[in-house]
């Protein structure tokens, strides 16, 4: 009598081995490999495609396509779009964090042979407080001018932030160099005092100063009066004596923003001379002079010690400061 047997049935896959496995990255790194992993750095960085058009110049369709074919190549899935919005995959996450490493290497790769030619190239980014005068012909703008037409292949991105972001942006690296108020004398921070910048008082033409004669405003009656807050950093010996009697009802960073509390008619407060001129001569602004009150601003330049960036940074930095 013959026995039958039965072919017992295949294990059924495990979630891992459904999982789809990617066949990992094949050959060299080509240059349309380092654009895929730019765009994808810069959607990241972003948060989606739509926030990165602008930053990359290129419409979402265009955008989309290039994230699709670094997918490709990679074979992972990188991110999730959709109605629910965007998000890095796991996968993702970790490529990402490759791709920054990649990129520091090759500026790194750059800045070290830069220092063996005595040539500029890669990528300068410089912060600038969002509240620094660039009315006109500065220093600032001089030195951008002799710096670009001097090294040509250096990228040069300008950000403009708030004063802390300028000095945390230098801090933690994300910032090449940045012009600061405050000199940061922290270790690994090389600050540059650059030059002192005047502030003038202000009263918008709705304001009830804007028609009392000079010589009938005193301490009390601009105690009397809505002032806007005055940073830390700025100061003189006018309003040394002063400053105690006043009262603050607004505060505003940035010089436009401190303009357009002026002009409400509703406060009083500072601004350099070269930015409120053509409302003066507008007739929408006043200056209150107070026995040539002012008040003097400190700007500093700022970089970390750093051996990559460095002939970058103090190439910038002598330009600047033959400048001022």
């Amino acid at each position: 009598m013959t026995r039958s047997t039965k072919t017992p049935p295949s294990p059924k896959p495990s979630a891992v081995q459904k999982r789809r496995r990617s066949n990992g990255f094949h050959g060299q790194v080509s240059e349309v490999d380092l654009r895929l992993l730019r765009v994808f750095h810069t959607v990241a960085e972003q948060g989606g495609f739509s926030a990165a058009e602008i930053a990359l110049g290129k419409s979402k369709s265009s955008i989309s396509l290039d994230i699709s074919a670094l997918e490709t190549r990679l074979g992972l899935r990188l991110c999730l779009r959709g109605r629910s919005g965007f998000a890095l995959t796991g996968e993702g996450r970790a490529v990402l964090e490759a791709t920054q490493e990649l990129l520091q290497d090759i500026q790194r790769f750059q800045q070290r042979v830069n220092q063996i030619s005595g040539l500029l190239s890669g990528t300068f980014k410089l912060y600038v407080p969002d509240n620094i005068q660039t009315h006109g012909e500065t220093p600032l703008v001089r030195a951008i001018e002799a710096f670009t037409t001097q090294h040509p292949n250096v990228f040069l991105t300008v950000h403009s932030a708030s004063t802390r972001e300028v000095e945390v942006a230098v801090m933690n690296g994300q910032a090449t160099a940045g012009i600061a108020l405050y000199p940061q004398n922290m270790p690994g921070i090389h600050g540059t005092p650059l030059v002192a910048e005047a502030l003038n008082l202000y009263c918008g033409a709705r304001h009830p100063l804007f028609a009392v004669p000079e010589d009938k405003i005193t301490v009390e009656t601009l105690a009397e009066q809505r002032m806007i807050a005055v940073a830390e950093a700025a100061t003189s010996p006018q309003w040394d004596k002063v400053r105690s009697h006043m009262s603050y009802h607004a505060a505003a960073e940035n010089v436009d923003a401190r303009a357009l509390l002026i002009l409400s008619g509703n406060f009083i407060g500072f601004l350099p001379e070269a930015f409120a001129k053509p409302l003066v001569d507008r007739s929408l602004l006043r200056r209150i002079s107070f026995n040539n009150l002012q008040l003097i601003t400190y700007f500093h330049f700022l970089a970390r010690t750093s051996p990559e960036t460095g002939l970058m940074v103090e190439t910038f930095r002598a330009l600047l400061e033959e400048s001022y």
